[in-house]
């Protein structure tokens, strides 16, 4: 009769030969056995992250944690296995408690620096990563990592080389390759950026993510054209494929004809980008369709007056086709040329005069320092706090706060600041409030769509590396003729943006006003 030593044996045999199938039963056969059999444990826990089962392995790994608390090897694998599961902060502490072992092992300080990524620590994971990479500099994924926190602290240059030297010592991660098309873009060198991409996909033709890639730099570069059909990839990527529902209707692809057709129009992404998509509507229904947008609920009483709109979270209603709303401009063939013009939206009569008896007299200028501190950008389109205080208005001029969400506190920052924010209930409600204003000062937010999509003069402030709808080196935008866009020098670099703007507001305003919204 075998013993468990035997069985663990002939399983540790057959699962360096990669007979996955025929190890897990000797493995579990120990377990039966021997429950808390720390090799059986963490042999099986192995096992189940090679095979791509995160929360198996986290829970085998853990048990054997337990039982061997001192095991390097067993602390790595747990923590391997927390990050595969997106539990971060277990995998820290189990790198940490490595590191209370073995305070300079590449190993646990590479997990470490990997586990404060996820966590939105990156400056900590800058520290950790270089650790690991000093003391183990031919590790290719720690070289990757420490390149994609240096980019989350803004030194591209530090990302791109670190980027370069994960490739270099393993070619075929496609991790790094992804990662440096990216910070190439982040940097402006767009051109690299799209031949670097072409190169992975003629090596890797199905992977989403540099199609993704090569499709924002060509937005950025404005080639609609390319840009609309490699931004299809999205919804086949790793982290934004997730948000795609589907029902039974099949895809209106651009051909087929709309006379009559009930059409479910899927909103996607943030409020803004439904906003600024929300042009095609108008196009639809000229061409026959009768559209549904299923989006977010603060958004419809806005919506409504382009097409009915229904919550995106509840059950969609009756429909014949379905389309998601950012595949619309490539549906329509859409240029800088022919983009759908704006106005497209209009504020509520009623509201509107309710809000001229809330302003202000004289000038008034909207102000919004923040954007959604959800979006995945964030930290880089907010103003810091702190930062908008130093704008004041021109004599004669109001500043009103739209500034929503857990940063409308700063409003007292700015002496003087009329402070609307809590009677913004919708963006209908937000509407009526722009329509009464003479413009708009705003960072990257959905306030500057819908300032835009009313044509209302506005004042964009952006990020070095904007997203891609901004495109690069130029002030205005085919999307919004009322835009004008200050973006920064540098990453970061929001001192010189202020100052342009104090500039600006220095100008005669009411001449600005028309310039900006390319009135005659």
């Amino acid at each position: 009769m075998q013993t468990d030593t035997d069985l663990l044996a002939h399983a540790v045999r057959l699962h360096e030969q990669g007979r996955l199938d025929e190890a897990e039963p000797l493995y579990r056969d120990v377990l039966a056995h021997d429950a808390d059999n720390p090799s059986a444990l963490y042999l099986c826990g192995l096992l189940g992250l090679q095979r791509g089962q995160p929360d198996e392995a986290a829970l085998l790994l853990g048990r054997a944690a337990a039982a061997r608390p001192a095991h390097l090897g067993t602390l790595a694998a747990l923590a391997t296995a927390r990050l595969a599961q997106g539990a971060p902060a277990e995998a820290l502490a189990a790198s940490e408690h490595m590191l209370a072992q073995k305070p300079d092992d590449a190993r646990a300080l590479f997990l470490r620096g990997t586990a404060l990524s996820h966590l939105g620590r990156p400056a900590e994971a800058v520290m950790s990563l270089r650790a690991s990479v000093a003391r183990n500099p031919l590790h290719a994924e720690a070289h990757l990592n420490l390149g994609n926190a240096l980019e989350e602290t803004d030194d591209l240059a530090g990302a791109e080389r670190h980027c370069r030297a994960a490739l270099a010592l393993d070619p075929a991660l496609l991790a790094a390759r992804i990662s440096l098309s990216h910070v190439l873009t982040q940097q402006g060198r767009l051109g690299e950026s799209i031949a670097f991409s072409a190169e992975t996909i003629r090596a890797h033709p199905n992977c989403a993510e540099a199609h993704w890639n090569q499709g924002i730099a060509h937005l950025l570069a404005g080639d609609f054209a390319r840009g609309w059909d490699r931004y299809e990839w999205r919804k086949r990527h790793r982290v934004y494929g997730r948000a795609f529902t589907r029902t039974n209707a099949p895809e209106w692809l651009g051909t087929e004809s709309l006379a009559g057709r009930r059409l479910l129009v899927s909103a996607e992404q943030g409020l803004g980008d439904t906003i600024q998509f929300a042009r095609y509507l108008k196009r639809l229904t000229a061409a026959g369709a009768q559209p549904v947008l299923a989006c977010a609920p603060a958004l419809i009483p806005l919506l409504s007056q382009l097409a009915p709109c229904v919550d995106r979270g509840a059950a969609p209603p009756p429909h014949d086709l379905r389309v998601d709303q950012m595949s619309l401009p490539r549906r329509f063939g859409t240029k800088a040329d022919n983009i759908p013009p704006a106005p497209y939206l209009a504020a509520d009569p009623a509201r509107e005069a309710a809000w001229q008896l809330l302003l202000p007299h004289g000038r008034r200028i909207g102000l919004v320092w923040a954007g959604n501190p959800g979006h995945s950008n964030d930290r880089r389109r907010s103003l810091p706090p702190g930062l908008v205080g130093r704008l004041s208005p021109p004599p004669g001029t109001s500043f009103v706060s739209l500034q929503v969400g857990p940063r409308a506190g700063e409003a007292e920052q700015i002496g003087g600041l009329v402070d609307v924010s809590g009677l913004l209930t919708d963006f209908a409600e937000t509407a009526a409030a722009i329509a009464g204003l003479d413009l708009v000062i705003t960072v990257d937010s959905a306030v500057a769509h819908l300032a835009g999509a009313l044509r209302k003069p506005c004042w964009v402030m952006l990020p070095a590396a904007p997203d891609w709808r901004w495109m690069l080196g130029r002030e205005d935008t085919p999307w919004y003729p009322s835009l004008r866009l200050f973006r920064q020098s540098r990453p970061g670099a929001w001192d010189g943006v202020l100052a342009r703007i104090a500039a600006a507001l220095g100008e005669p305003l009411g001449l600005l006003a028309l310039a900006s919204s390319g009135q005659p």
